[in-house]
């Protein structure tokens, strides 16, 4: 059992949080349009204010007695300030020196609450409420599996509904592997109370308390929890760890992000519109008052603890307006959300699983595999496929063995056989398959099986899911594998291919210069093509088969570049980097590179994509290589294109792992951004404009990839149409 980290105790800011909210009355007789009365609950570097007349302008004033905010009451009689520093305030009616109430704000890096302030809550199976450092109160529901306790304890951590106790998916499928299931709603959602914002600190600080909260109770074996969840509950796992809950005891982050501006809400500069920005925007119709649409049953019957966490609901922050204000890596306000650079607090061990073509997450997450630099235990697994596949039949049985022994402290049982393969189906549709053979412990004791889980390479690449010999075309099995000891692979050797004048991939470089080289250009036409090239249900395209509609860019509206057949097989494993030597009149453009295999039998087969706006091309050369460009985003650091000369730009390709098998054919295009995923849009500036490419001796454009020896390639190559989250095209050059 581990102890906090930190030592300091801020005890004025404590004992202020946990002594509850304070009233402000001023002069004279109450009365409830009385606009000198209200309640005012402290919290980190936040301050609420409730049960004010609406309408009632309040004032926030610091240690000084300075006016530091001002604000308005809503229709529900709230208020908030965010982003104060730790210290003492007031708050009064607008000039009204009687009506002043003083509170403490604690800062985010004080000290927790003592062990007994989690000790003193019970939590019984069934919906329950958790109270926080700061009297928030956090709705959970808590499911046993069947037997006698203590069990093994995982807590779902999200902004979705996993207190919802009609929510039944991940509480069964984590009491059928015989954990204890806690499902938590961030606050400002469901029937938890507070405000809401997306991953603001004050919810990592939550959910501290929440699994301490858990640990503490009898029913938690060895008074640890531990966490899962996939996507929004993936996520936010890793804002929970960095805060260090003494009994949290390894995380389980599945298609996650590893930096919210870089990875999938901005990417390459250009705003994501497809995804990110709806995402942002669903979720906070889902912190409205009421918002989930569950919570109302729950009042009507009786709640009057969910009735009330909806008052500060509409003092929720407008998230696209944060976003659309904040077009450039602005640090105050991308720092917090950049899950890299933060994860090297995790200490506990960590399963991580992925894929590269995620549709939603986007796929740029194994970037952070390298910053777990504290976690005694890094464990990944990464493959080709969608959203859900980090819970695919290849990956779940490291998965399930894992919680088992690092959550359970047990020897890794058998009942990951019986619910992968219902979850599986129940994704993708796919019935009748099983879990590939994995490594067994029968017989073992428990350090015996742990010792075995941990000699195994720790990086997992699955090739080919969808395509695995004796498996149904499309099902979520690997064709084959290749562990790793690190992230990026350290034996992968960058190789150069160069882009000609006439449209091919050379291994040699342009021999001409740019007198004998002509440019070539393309009118960068967003409309040219669909925004995505998939329009179903979001579900419907972790299916076996999504429709697909995996365009050929029109002539003129892009080009494309092929190289000869391959003589070798070669695997490319990691991200890539497209280097362009670009021009355009219009001093700024947007630009789509894709990656793709051509096939001997005339198939296309898509693999990654990258995206640039070359305003943002200054790199950060320290972090730079290479295959994988690292750019600033700073808006110091923006600058046009100079007007009449080429200027070289690197696109980052996302991580991939591609076999290109001999005979095969590399190709890239680049276009103004649309067509190449699904899901993903993007709001992008191209708009017309010419746009010149030019590769010369001078002008040296090229692909670089990061090639693995070693790999045991299948020699035929699957189905193209088989491939899971990779559409296939006839090519036309």
């Amino acid at each position: 059992m581990r102890t906090p980290r930190r030592a300091s105790v801020a005890a004025l800011a404590l004992v202020a949080l946990l002594a509850g909210a304070l009233t402000g009355t001023g002069a004279g007789a109450a009365s409830a349009a009385d606009p000198t009365v209200f309640t005012v609950r402290p919290s980190v570097n936040q301050v609420y204010v409730v049960d004010a007349t609406p309408g009632a302008q309040l004032e926030l004033l610091d240690g000084a007695s300075a006016v530091v905010a001002t604000g308005t009451v809503d229709s529900a009689g709230s208020l908030a300030w965010r982003e104060l520093d730790a210290g003492a305030y007031t708050v009064r009616t607008a000039g009204d020196p009687a009506s002043a109430t003083p509170v403490t704000v604690a800062d985010f890096d004080d000290a927790p609450p003592p062990q007994s302030f989690y000790d003193g809550q019970t939590l019984t199976k069934g919906f329950n409420y958790i109270t926080t450092r700061d009297g928030t109160t956090l709705s959970a529901n808590v499911v046993l599996p069947s037997g006698n306790g203590p069990f093994p304890t995982v807590v779902e951590y999200s902004g979705y509904d996993p207190s919802n106790p009609a929510n039944t998916t991940f509480s069964q499928l984590y009491t059928n592997l015989g954990f204890a299931y806690v499902g938590v709603n961030i606050r400002g959602t469901g029937c938890s109370g507070g405000s809401f914002l997306n991953f603001e600190p004050i919810q990592s600080l939550d959910g501290y308390d929440a699994i301490e909260t858990i640990a503490a109770q009898p029913w938690a074996a060895h008074h640890e929890a531990g966490m899962v969840g996939i996507s929004y509950p993936g996520i936010s796992q890793l804002y929970v760890a960095r805060t260090q809950p003494p009994h949290l005891s390894a995380i389980t982050p599945l298609s996650v992000i590893d930096d919210t501006y870089r990875g999938t809400l901005y990417p390459g500069g250009i705003l994501n519109t497809g995804f990110a920005v709806p995402w942002a925007a669903q979720r906070q119709a889902d912190a409205a008052p009421y918002g989930e649409g569950w919570e109302q049953p729950r009042v009507d019957k009786g709640d009057t603890v969910c009735a009330d966490n909806q008052a500060l609901r509409l003092q929720n922050p407008d998230p696209l307006a944060l976003i659309r204000d904040n077009p450039f890596y602005d640090q105050r306000y991308y720092e917090p959300l950049n899950q890299s650079h933060f994860a090297p607090k995790i200490d506990v061990p960590v399963f991580l699983a992925g894929a590269w073509q995620d549709e939603q997450t986007g796929g740029h997450f194994p970037a952070i595999l390298d910053d777990f630099s504290s976690s005694p235990h890094l464990f990944a697994t990464m493959t080709n496929g969608s959203h859900t596949e980090s819970l695919s039949l290849g990956v779940f049985g490291r998965y399930a063995d894992f919680l088992d022994l690092y959550v359970g402290h047990r020897v890794p049982g058998n009942a990951k056989s019986f619910v992968a393969p219902i979850l599986a189906n129940a994704l993708t549709g796919v019935n009748g398959q099983s879990l590939p053979p994995g490594p067994t412990y029968d017989g073992m004791s428990y350090e015996q099986a742990k010792k075995s889980y941990e000699s195994a390479k720790p990086i997992r690449i699955l090739f080919e899911e969808g395509a695995a010999q004796g498996a149904p075309s499309g099902a979520p099995l690997p064709r084959y594998e290749k562990s790793f000891s690190s992230w990026p692979i350290p034996s992968a050797t960058p190789r150069s291919w160069f882009l000609s004048p006439h449209g091919a991939l050379r291994s040699d470089k342009p021999a001409h210069g740019p007198g004998k080289a002509k440019p070539r250009s393309y009118r960068a036409d967003p409309a040219a093509l669909p925004a995505t090239d998939y329009t179903g249900s979001s579900s419907g395209i972790w299916k076996a088969h999504p429709a697909y509609d995996w365009r050929q860019i029109p002539a003129g509206k892009g080009l494309g570049w092929v190289s000869k057949p391959l003589r070798r097989t070669v695997v490319a494993i990691g991200t890539g980097s497209v280097d362009l030597w670009v021009r355009t009149p219009a001093r700024d453009t947007d630009l789509e590179v894709t990656l793709s295999e051509v096939r001997p039998n005339g198939t296309e087969v898509y693999v990654q994509s990258g995206w640039l706006r070359t305003s943002h091309r200054k790199l950060d050369r320290a972090a730079s290589t290479p295959i994988s460009p690292v750019h600033t985003d700073l808006e110091a650091d923006a600058a046009p294109l100079p007007t009449g000369r080429f200027t070289k730009v690197r696109v980052e390709l996302f991580p991939f792992a591609q076999a290109f098998r001999a005979g095969s054919r590399l190709r890239i295009t680049v276009d103004a951004p649309g067509g190449a995923r699904p899901l993903w849009a993007f709001d992008t500036i191209a708009h017309g404009e010419r746009v010149r490419i030019a590769a010369d001796r001078r002008h040296p454009s090229k692909l670089v990839l990061p090639l693995v020896k070693g790999v045991a390639v299948p020699k035929k190559a699957p189905a193209c149409a088989s491939l899971r989250s990779q559409p296939c095209r006839t090519f036309a050059g």
